[in-house]
């Protein structure tokens, strides 16, 4: 069953990406939007055209592993228009290395990819608790169904992010908020941008926007699409490693090969 459109909505990671698709789909007049994000410069000009499309909006350069900052950025929002959605986006890739991902890489990409959905998350949760509603969303991805050679934090984090997700659903549900978890597969964005192997079925970031608001409007438990690569990855994730290992590690090799660790 289709809800009433979101009129409070917060979004981190909205400097670029998913994120600014999504407060680009949502800026509409009557609609508030609370965008966070790193880059001061690039938050403003996505703020510019949600201002364009009638939306007030609000701004707040931020880091999503500043854990005080993130609680008092939420409760603020929530404080001037109570929050009718939180889509917790905000999330990192490792770098491309010719000697693969290393430590320092794997602790970036776990804490921001984790700790900053969680940082959004809990705040969120402790305002919609106190009045029985809100709908949360949580961006994982379909490198979570297995895990890749070519990113092993970034799968990790985004596979600990369904879990947790799809773990909190039944549990808020019974509390009056809904939860989605968001599983993309390649979709047009500065991070993919910098991956020199073929993407197939890769999306717009305006296409990616459409399909996850539209889905969250249905309280969808998860979001996965395209569907053919979601098809795909839940299938190599149902086969046994000694099949797919091998296939995996061709794939790396020719990533290498092509420049990309």
């Amino acid at each position: 069953m289709k809800g009433p459109p979101p009129t409070s909505i917060l979004i981190t990671g909205a400097s670029s990406g998913i994120g600014a698709a999504l407060a680009r789909h949502y800026a509409r007049p009557g609609a508030a939007l609370w965008l966070g994000g790193r880059n001061q410069a690039r938050l403003d000009a996505v703020a510019a055209d949600c201002r364009g499309r009638g939306a007030a909006t609000d701004v707040a350069a931020i880091d999503v592993m500043d854990r005080d900052a993130m609680r008092a950025w939420v409760a603020r929002a929530d404080a001037i228009d109570p929050l009718d959605l939180v889509i917790a986006n905000a999330g990192v890739g490792a770098a491309a290395r010719s000697g693969g991902e290393t430590e320092a890489d794997a602790l970036r990409v776990l804490g921001i990819n984790l700790m900053g959905v969680l940082n959004a998350f809990y705040p969120a949760v402790e305002c919609m608790l106190r009045r029985g509603r809100g709908q949360i969303a949580v961006m994982s991805s379909l490198a979570g169904f297995r895990g890749l050679p070519s990113d092993p934090a970034y799968c990790a984090s985004k596979a600990a992010l369904r879990s947790f997700g799809e773990a909190q659903r039944p549990v808020l549900a019974g509390l009056g908020i809904r939860l989605s978890v968001i599983c993309p597969g390649f979709v047009a964005t500065p991070m993919t941008a910098r991956n020199a192997f073929p993407m197939p079925f890769l999306v717009s970031a305006e296409r990616a926007a459409a399909i996850i608001a539209r889905r969250l409007a249905r309280n969808r438990a998860r979001i996965a699409f395209p569907w053919p690569l979601a098809a795909a990855v839940w299938l190599l994730a149902a086969l046994p490693p000694a099949w797919t290992d091998p296939v995996l590690a061709g794939l790396r090799g020719r990533e290498r090969a092509r420049g990309r660790a």
